[in-house]
């Protein structure tokens, strides 16, 4: 392993974790758990390695990753949409789970990935707000099914767990708040957001928990990160409409319900809407408009930590 840049591909499964070395080739496996992964830094500490990659695999890498950062590696989280539309213009097709490291590790080469910068409060919030916005889809699926089946115990049943629940949310909503008011950081944010007509808890506590960057980005980034940065589709002389594409899902969906409130509530958005739909623009274009003008506007007033102020 005698090379000047040794990128490392980090496979993630429940068990185990298959390891990659790039360009050397060399592989191996260890257990995905506190002696493994105490082997496993023991083993890249013995050489100079540029970066370490992990896939997001529903949660089975934190502990990981939480573990290599903690030990002063340079660990970087890999989407692994993107890794696997490597392997393909790569003509791999092949697909295990040491193959897929050695696919991350060339990825890691090829395309230099940000440091992770570590948010302990942001973290734990994150967890929760999943929590609460699983619970919400559950909601959502109970109150339906209450409300179209025709068999009187399947409707009972549905409205029992619709309200378990409403109270299982509402515990959730406490211990966010409680997550919130605990990390002075994480209320400053709040309150500069919740200063802004239209910007509620959920959303705030949403962008808390799954934008930690927030404040730190230009604006193209913030709009970015949201998934409402429109993006180019020219060939040649054929212009095609500019269309949004990526984000972060979980937090443009809460983004979208926000920048509704926000253009009917907030005389500044409303303005706003009402010139676009004067301008001929599309109710959904509208909206994606709001919502890029809403997260610019909060990442400066967070950069600059001043409240909402209309003008």
């Amino acid at each position: 392993m005698a090379q000047d840049k040794l990128f490392v591909g980090i496979d993630v499964s429940k068990a185990w974790l298959d390891v990659a070395v790039w360009p050397t080739g060399e592989a191996f496996r260890v257990s995905n758990d506190r002696e493994g992964r105490a082997e496993l830094i023991r083993r890249l500490r013995r050489v100079p390695i540029e970066a370490i990659g992990l896939e997001a695999s529903g949660g089975y890498e934190r502990g990981a990753l939480n573990a290599l950062l903690d030990a002063g590696l340079p660990a970087r989280r890999i989407n692994p949409l993107r890794v696997r539309q490597f392997a393909k213009a790569c003509g791999i097709i092949a697909k295990n789970d040491r193959i897929d490291a050695l696919v991350i590790a060339r990825f890691l080469s090829s395309v230099p990935q940000h440091p992770i910068e570590r948010h302990p409060a942001a973290e734990a919030l994150a967890e929760l707000v999943t929590a609460r916005r699983q619970l919400g889809e559950e909601l959502t699926r109970a109150t339906n099914q209450a409300e179209h089946a025709t068999n009187a115990m399947l409707k009972r049943l549905a409205r029992k767990r619709a309200n378990r629940i409403k109270a299982d949310i509402l515990l959730l909503e406490k211990a966010i708040a409680q997550a919130v008011a605990a990390d002075p950081n994480l209320t400053r944010k709040s309150e500069l957001m919740r200063s802004v007509p239209g910007v509620g808890p959920v959303f705030t506590h949403s962008l808390l928990a799954l934008m930690p960057e927030l404040g730190k980005l230009s604006n193209r980034q913030a709009a970015a990160l949201l998934g409402v940065a429109p993006f180019d589709c020219d060939s040649g002389m054929f212009r095609g409409q500019r269309r949004i594409f990526g984000g972060r899902r979980e937090l443009r969906d809460v983004a979208y319900m926000a920048a509704l409130v926000a253009s009917s509530h907030n005389p500044v958005f409303r303005a706003f809407k009402e010139r676009l739909r004067e301008a001929g623009k599309k109710p959904k274009v509208i909206i994606v408009a709001v919502m890029r003008k809403l997260i610019v506007a909060l990442n400066a007033m967070i950069r600059d930590n001043k409240s909402w102020q209309p003008a």
